[in-house]
């Protein structure tokens, strides 16, 4: 099954409140490997931009009234997650505002037990101290220069490296053992099937050289 690393921008704290999402991304990968696939969308809230938000994503309200509102995206969207396990950080926050908008729009919604919450494993892994996604980029040495604004695909991006971390797995490679088994002939213990058996003859003759050879070369 292939995996999304979802993250989302809003106008505030909840959507029972009336806030609204303004940035939608997603990246996807094949056991962790990015896949190169990834929806990514700047969305119109059609309400104003509070001044808290705005100073965390940087999103201006001109800005997003020229961006094409959820409705328009969320059948792509649907479709691009589809059958996916998806990684969110913090994910009551996403799914309450993403399962709002969806059920506004009688669509189906996301289905939590299709969710892997990493602050969750954060915080199991890491009691007592903050498991926030900068916390733990910088726990685990992942680079955060370019993060001057919280900006969902940066953060999805970011998320993968430290779900990697999380899980104690190296870094995902391409394996292409499988595709040269004969490089592997060498742990195949049939390959040591026929053994050779010298004449007495031919052992003497080497117990001669020796001999003759070592007392050459000792020195």
């Amino acid at each position: 099954m292939n995996e999304i690393f979802l993250d989302t921008e809003t106008t505030g704290l909840s959507f029972k409140d009336g806030h609204r999402i303004v940035e939608i991304a997603c990246i996807e990968t094949k056991d962790l490997i990015a896949t190169g696939n990834v929806f990514h969308r700047l969305i119109n809230p059609e309400r104003n931009i509070p001044e808290e938000a705005f100073k965390i994503h940087g999103f201006s309200e001109k800005l997003l009234s020229t961006k094409e509102k959820f409705d328009k995206i969320s059948d792509e969207f649907l479709k691009f997650i589809d059958g996916k396990k998806i990684i969110i950080h913090n994910a009551s926050f996403d799914l309450a505002f993403l399962n709002g908008e969806l059920s506004a729009l009688n669509k189906n919604i996301i289905d939590p037990k299709q969710v892997v919450d990493s602050l969750e494993i954060a915080r199991n892994k890491f009691p007592g101290i903050s498991n926030s996604l900068d916390a733990l980029c910088k726990r685990f040495n992942i680079d955060i220069s370019k993060r001057t604004k919280h900006n969902a695909l940066l953060d999805c991006q970011l998320l993968r490296e430290v779900y990697i971390n999380l899980l104690d797995v190296k870094e995902p490679k391409f394996n292409l053992s499988a595709k040269h088994p004969e490089q592997n002939s060498i742990n195949d213990r049939s390959y040591n099937k026929k053994v050779l058996e010298i004449s007495s003859n031919e052992s003497n003759m080497h117990k001669e050289f020796l001999k003759k050879e070592l007392k050459k070369n000792y020195y």
